[in-house]
């Protein structure tokens, strides 16, 4: 029997959501996303066009929003058996920000709670969350635990923190991640003998535990062509799009080269090239040198470090070519995200750095939206043979 697979993505971004589902099988009705640029990104992609999306201040900005605009907006009716997807903004749970936890707690889980808000609205039989493994932190124990709490009075919830690399993904990007369904619904899916669960790892680091090898940074990337900093390379048939990298002035350049000699990291550095603010003498009369992995080199041969927002500036991480010297570029930066290469970005540097690193990694979404995918099949099976007999 084939069925329909409806979703909805709430704080959709540029797309890596909505992505991920299209390719496992899903059509996304309805998008919510109060950033304009990032959904002309998202309605770039031809598969995601005709995706009806709240937008900006005054039609995506989802403390304005009741469920009802989202499921009109979806054309999708309340008693349907579909997918509420959404990834509420992580800065507030982020590890990166220390100094988050000295905001007050209503700001740190606003928007957590407006999700929360609209699932209490719709009871969407199946939700999928993501977000920052930092959500688990015992700073952010009490709101999450207060989240759990509400949304286990309706719904069975498994979560846990996965790494996208496990997933086939080139890249190593801890998530959390969350699967949820209605209690009714689980009770069905029980008595069809079917279990409810997060997706299994399909890769691995190990050697020897029968599942694939991590991909690689050489492996997603190695056939792009070689530019150089600041260029931009003009494919003549039209296949490669956004192979643009930021501009190095000469003594970043030196940098690298000097970086990549000595194993990948700046560590080691020659006195004349180390930043004056990685020398600087703390009260303590220690060196504070900063994070070790800025001005990095990517290991080719293993996944690369977690995209950010700052994944294009060589600067900000590990983001340094392996073999060029120049920083990754956006198009290697989105496949390292797993986009696919006809999902097409603006030329802004910094507006695609913080798309791209703001996104979810398309197949570890493709993973999770097949696994939710199994247990609405068994429930669309079931209504179906019940309604026709």
């Amino acid at each position: 029997m084939r069925f329909k697979f409806e979703a909805i993505d709430i704080f959709s971004g540029c797309g890596g959501v909505s992505c991920g589902l299209t390719l496992a099988g899903f059509k996304v009705k309805a998008a919510v996303e109060i950033e304009d640029s990032a959904v002309d990104t998202y309605l770039s992609y031809p598969t995601l066009a005709q995706v009806n999306v709240l937008r900006g201040i005054e039609g995506g900005d989802i403390c304005k929003l009741k469920g009802e605009d989202i499921l009109n907006a979806a054309g999708i009716n309340q008693k349907d058996i579909y997918l509420f997807a959404g990834c509420p903004p992580c800065q507030n749970f982020s590890r990166q920000n220390p100094s988050n936890v000295k905001k007050p707690l209503a700001e740190r889980k606003k928007l957590l709670f407006e999700f929360l808000r609209i699932i209490e609205e719709l009871e969407p039989p199946f939700i999928l969350m993501e977000n920052v493994p930092g959500i688990k932190t015992d700073a952010n124990k009490d709101i999450l635990d207060e989240f759990l709490a509400r949304l286990r009075m309706k719904y069975v919830v498994v979560d846990g923190v996965l790494n996208s690399a496990d997933y086939g993904v080139p890249q190593i990007r801890k998530r959390f991640v969350l699967h949820a369904v209605r209690i009714d619904i689980h009770k069905e899916l029980i008595e069809a003998g079917f279990e409810f669960g997060l997706p299994a790892a399909t890769h691995s680091g190990k050697e020897d535990d029968g599942l694939l090898p991590w991909k690689t940074v050489r492996e997603a990337i190695d056939d792009l062509p070689a530019i150089r900093a600041g260029e931009t390379y003009e494919d003549p048939e039209g296949r490669i799009h956004n192979h643009k990298c930021a501009n190095l002035d000469e003594i970043n350049i030196r940098r690298i080269r000097a970086i990549r000699a000595s194993g990948g990291s700046r560590v080691g550095l020659p006195d004349d090239l180390v930043l004056k603010c990685h020398k600087k003498v703390g009260k303590d009369g220690k060196i504070y040198d900063g994070h070790k992995d800025v001005y990095g080199i990517m290991d080719a041969d293993r996944p690369s470090p977690t995209m950010t927002g700052g994944c294009l500036s060589y600067s900000k991480g590990r983001y340094g070519h392996y073999a060029q010297d120049r920083a990754i570029s956006i198009r290697e930066a989105a496949r390292l995200q797993t986009f696919p290469d006809d999902f097409i970005f603006g030329n802004s540097i910094t507006k695609a750095a913080l798309q791209i690193g703001n996104a979810v990694p398309v197949d570890l979404v493709k993973a999770s939206g097949t696994t939710l995918k199994r247990a609405m099949y068994i429930i669309k099976a079931k209504r179906s043979k019940e309604k026709h007999g």
